[in-house]
């Protein structure tokens, strides 16, 4: 029998079915015994779903391309009918909460013929760029177990990066699908606004800011996922512009040589660059030029503006504290004194005290920036290329509150989102690539960001990248062989 289908990716995986040479059982369950022996170090997998799994692959599963090939959702958003759904918070977990329907993304990862093996542990209700929630305890960097995966979908990303699957779901709100990516040595796509469905439960999260998508070994995997899950359903509030082709066929094609702007700063101000993180930025910027692409240094001078933290930190407030809400409605129950962490009590507090007028000043706010960092790439830009964090990834409890300082994982996350969320603002598409380790040996991530609804732009230079510097054979010490 081949090893193709486990030393390779979710496509190598799906070929394999398809040619005979191993049964989804067979992936099932090697899935599950990678998961089983990697997860106490790692702490990925809070929610094993494995009896439903192996009854799922008893029975005819979709002929959808990725069919048998198993898979993990983030306990974020995306949600399964009669399956546990805790979002990294006890108040459900103590409650076992469990989803009543699917999502419509969960209906698009079952017809692509994924099979879903359990749920990856998250950060409470997702707004720390790191996943240490009390609920569940934290994730484990593979490359470094000492070190955070990230977050908010740090399970999925230390599942995929240590080999349990070679794919995971993941969802970003602040730059939680690449800042994971990035600490973990993956490849991290964050679409276009409106690309992929929030509903039936959202039409948006944060106001517009949340994306939906997968983390992967290789650019292939996350452009031929997206061909699977990208598409408006009815009602939904912002649809992008259907792609010219398939996006898996758009990365195939070379790209011209393109403009890339090249930022290795926060013009904010708002924080520093580690020396070896804007050390990546400027290899990336050499590597691009040896593949024929015009790159200079350029940037939207509108990320210079400082008002960016506090307008997106009112919508964030505002909108955990609804959404909080709206659990407790669902529950029918009140939470208990230690049902929510310190960061939760903290931004509830501060978010039932926003007004509406105030969220609507905030609103136009970043609709303004947004228009603002947008019109660069009309000035004759492609791409623009910055580090996706602005250092390596932090040790684990650096990014947590604590009843003295209940700010303090906020205060902390700055340096990791920096360059992530103005782009959840735009709505644009983002991606990081693992092109990079620190001296240490962890991984360094590098961002590009595209004009609104260009991901075919993304895959193919990032395709490129991938294929001049290739990363998926550069394993971590923990690891299924």
């Amino acid at each position: 029998m081949s090893r193709v289908w486990i030393e390779g990716d979710a496509t190598d995986q799906a070929a394999a079915v398809r040619a005979g040479e191993v049964t989804p059982e067979e992936l099932v369950e090697a899935a599950i015994a990678r998961i089983e022996d990697l997860n106490p170090q790692l702490n990925a997998v809070v929610l094993p779903l494995f009896e439903r799994a192996r009854q799922q692959v008893r029975g005819p599963l979709p002929e959808g391309p990725f069919r048998g090939v198993p898979f993990l959702l983030k306990d974020l958003i995306c949600h399964t009918a009669g399956d546990p759904f805790h979002c990294g918070s006890q108040y459900l977990k103590r409650r076992n909460y469990r989803a009543s329907h699917d999502t419509y993304l969960a209906q698009r990862f079952r017809a692509a013929g994924f099979v879903v093996l359990g749920k990856t542990n998250v950060p409470e209700f997702g707004p720390i760029p790191s996943t240490e929630p009390v609920a569940y305890g934290p994730t484990r960097n593979p490359w470094s177990l000492a070190h955070s995966p990230g977050g908010s979908s740090g399970g999925s990303a230390a599942a995929v990066a240590s080999r349990m699957v070679t794919v995971a779901h993941g969802n970003d709100g602040g730059g939680s699908i690449r800042i994971p990516a990035s600490a973990t040595g993956l490849f991290g796509l964050k679409p276009s606004r409106g690309r992929v469905s929030l509903g039936p439960d959202w039409g948006d999260l944060w106001d517009g800011a949340v994306a939906e998508h997968v983390l992967t070994l290789s650019v292939r995997d996350s452009a031929a996922i997206l061909d699977c899950i990208a598409g408006t359903m009815p009602g939904d509030p912002v649809t992008a512009p259907p792609p010219a082709q398939r996006f898996v066929d758009a990365m195939r094609r070379p790209p011209q040589s393109l403009r890339i702007g090249v930022l290795d700063h926060v013009p904010s101000g708002w924080t520093t660059v580690h020396a070896e993180c804007k050390s990546a930025v400027q290899q990336a910027a050499t590597l691009l030029e040896s593949l024929g692409h015009h790159v200079e240094y350029a940037y939207p001078r509108a990320l210079e503006e400082g008002e960016l933290q506090q307008h997106f930190g009112t919508i964030v407030m505002a909108s955990l504290a609804a959404e909080v809400a709206r659990w407790i409605e669902a529950v029918g129950e009140p939470p208990g004194e230690e049902d929510f962490e310190i960061h939760t009590k903290y931004l509830l507090a501060g978010g039932r005290e926003i007004s509406a007028l105030r969220w609507i000043e905030s609103h136009v706010w970043l609709q303004s920036f947004a228009r603002r960092v947008a019109s660069w790439w009309d000035s004759g830009f492609d791409l623009l290329l910055t580090p996706t964090m602005a250092e390596p990834p932090p040790l684990i409890g650096e990014v947590r509150a604590t009843a003295e300082e209940p700010m303090r994982g906020f205060q902390r996350s700055i340096p990791l989102v920096a360059f992530t969320v103005p782009f959840n603002v735009t709505g644009q598409p983002a991606a990081s690539l693992p092109l990079f380790w620190s001296s240490s040996g962890l991984p360094i991530g590098v961002q590009v960001v595209a004009a609104y609804g260009r991901e075919d732009l993304i895959f193919s230079m990032a395709f490129q990248l991938e294929q001049a510097s290739p990363w998926m054979g550069r394993k971590p010490p923990v690891r299924a062989e």
